[in-house]
């Protein structure tokens, strides 16, 4: 399901939703000239956790030469809540800063507020807009269907949910003149250090490829290291699911592994050439893993997507 519940047994990592990336995208803005970076989290907000954890950091990496390595980080700092408030810092990190998983660099916005309600918050600074806070879910897909053995039921996991968004938009001079890739993380405080908890770039790959005791392992990772580690058990996963050989594995899997998403902006904007909040990447993975014998779970984007920043839409009532 996307990346929702990518901890161990279908869960969030440890347990805790505020730590549980959902979805990354990035595709051109409204304005011509800039591109947006999207990482979500905490599936099923506010019921489950009603702000962002204040020890945690969370983050987009951006490769900027095509080595599976960050060259441009913004991590995203937030206060601890209080009385439904909470503040938020922005970090921006390039070199070696950007490698290192604290949330190093120079503060590009200070103190904005986080919008727990229906209308966003909007700051920007240093060429950037930015926003964070409860937004709808924009993922969609069939899921009952899926686990029903692709019986479909017409429902819409995402229709109504709701998610916290971290919306990013920066000029594309900030993203040099090559193609990039791009993946989120989301790192915890612990006991004096910090851990990486959950990380990714592409939809539905932990909950289809991993076993549940290497999903832990997996949202502590490297990307540059995905291929070496992850490209034979995957490889066996395609083989059982969709009838793969040794050659079609590894072909299908050096779209997915490293776990980063590439985007080339002299090309259009569609996935896996970064994402579209209305890509259909459920039926993309159902295709991939199945071989070609499943093609689509026959639901569309969401309706309630906004065309300018922050794109994602209001967030539904919590019932």
């Amino acid at each position: 399901m996307s990346h929702h519940l990518s901890g161990p047994d279908l869960r969030s990592p440890k347990g805790d939703a505020r730590l549980d990336l959902t979805d990354v995208f990035v595709f051109p803005a409204a304005e011509s000239g800039r591109t947006v970076l999207i990482m979500n989290v905490n599936p099923f907000a506010p019921t489950q956790a009603e702000a962002f954890h204040p020890d945690a950091v969370y983050r987009i990496n951006v490769d900027l030469d095509g080595d599976d390595v960050a060259d441009l980080a913004y991590s995203f700092v937030f206060s601890a809540p209080s009385d439904g408030w909470q503040t938020v810092t922005v970090h921006r990190a390039t070199g070696a800063a950007a490698r290192d998983h604290e949330p190093g660099g120079e503060a590009v916005v200070s103190g904005a507020e986080v919008a727990f309600g229906a209308e966003p918050h909007v700051v920007s600074g240093e060429g950037l807009r930015f926003s964070a806070g409860l937004r709808s879910d924009p993922f969609f897909a069939d899921l009952d269907g899926i686990v029903a053995g692709f019986q479909w039921t017409g429902n819409d996991f995402g229709i109504d949910k709701n998610v916290f968004g971290i919306v990013l938009e920066v000029p594309d001079t900030e993203l040099g003149d090559r193609p990039i890739g791009v993946w989120a993380r989301v790192s915890l405080r612990q006991d004096g250090r910090l851990v990486s908890v959950d990380r990714g770039a592409h939809p539905s790959l932990t909950a289809y490829f991993n076993a549940e005791d290497a999903k832990e392992k997996y949202n502590e990772g490297e990307p540059a290291d995905d291929w070496d580690t992850y490209r034979e058990p995957w490889s066996a996963v395609l083989a059982h699911t969709g009838g793969y050989g040794p050659a079609e594995a590894e072909k299908a899997l050096r779209t997915v592994l490293p776990d980063v998403l590439r985007y080339d902006r002299t090309e259009p904007a569609a996935y896996p050439n970064g994402r579209t909040l209305t890509d259909d990447v459920t039926s993309a993975r159902l295709a991939m893993v199945s071989g070609g014998k499943v093609t689509d779970d026959h639901i569309g984007p969401h309706t309630d997507l906004l065309p300018e920043f922050p794109y994602l839409g209001h967030p539904h009532p919590v019932s």
